[in-house]
């Protein structure tokens, strides 16, 4: 049968995060608004007389980057050729960007052929967490200055903090001028993404402040290349679930990954 693909509306978004805890990607509760308000045509279902089968999202990132996320297909529909078109319609959509994705072990080689180049390792780190000695700073609440500051996206991200921040359970700090952290309430647990500090002592101090009172565990994904940000999640007592690939079509962006001890998703970068 021909798969229909259109963008999903923001009802539709739920289907999407829905599928993702089905596939034990432990989505935040409220990412389904959060994730649609950043690019409200870039999320795109893939239907079967009506009933939808198939997602994936293609998210525009400034003039020049695109993200690949939510590359899913149901399981009764696989091996049936949807999942290509799909992700051919995604990559139309990106067509002339640096496309990123985050990409599972088992689907990297897939994604090479495609044009995606390995640039580092992500690493998801849970577990009940601990408080952190060494911390330093003075917590207040965040404001959209501090996360766009110390963003390390390759392109400013407004609409992205802007909804991110403000989303409902959704709690985010910052030591002015050296850190900011979100931790959001997930299907299990609570999630910590972003974690951007300039300094290992501000990291703490955010980390400290915002798994204080937290039940449940923690999940945290560190970039590899931050060799602080690993030892912080193992002090905490978090522990390595889960891996990922950041791969990109073009040339890799030189971020600041030591200032980047948590990302926001990997569904979005």
């Amino acid at each position: 049968m021909t798969l229909e693909i259109r963008p999903a509306r923001l009802e539709d978004m739920l289907v999407l995060v829905d599928w993702a805890a089905a596939e034990g990607w432990n989505p935040g509760l409220a990412d389904a608004a959060a994730f649609h308000a950043v690019d409200p045509e870039g999320f795109l279902l893939g239907f079967l007389d009506g009933a939808p089968v198939a997602c994936i999202s293609a998210v525009r990132q400034g003039a020049s980057h695109g993200f690949i996320g939510f590359y899913i297909v149901r399981p009764e529909h696989r091996g049936k050729g949807y999942g290509i078109a799909l992700w051919r319609a995604a990559m139309a959509r990106l067509a002339g960007r640096n496309v990123a994705l985050d990409g599972v072990m088992a689907q990297q080689a897939n994604y090479a052929r495609s044009g995606f180049a390995p640039a580092w390792r992500n690493l998801r780190h849970a577990g009940l967490a601990y408080p952190l000695a060494g911390a330093e700073g003075e917590i207040r609440p965040a404001l959209l200055a501090d996360a766009l500051a110390l963003d390390v996206a390759p392109v400013p991200r407004e609409d992205f903090h802007r909804a991110w921040l403000a989303a409902p359970g959704h709690r985010a700090l910052a030591v002015p001028g050296r850190g900011v952290g979100v931790i959001r309430p997930a299907r299990d647990g609570h999630k910590i993404g972003p974690l951007m500090a300039r300094d290992e002592g501000a990291a703490r101090a955010l980390f400290n402040a915002l798994t204080g009172g937290v039940t449940g565990p923690v999940v945290l994904d560190v970039p590899e290349p931050n060799a602080a940000g690993l030892a912080l999640a193992r002090e905490a007592g978090l522990a390595e679930t889960f891996e990922a690939a950041r791969m990109y079509t073009g040339a890799i962006p030189k971020l600041d990954l030591a200032a980047c001890y948590g990302l926001a998703s990997l569904e979005l970068g």
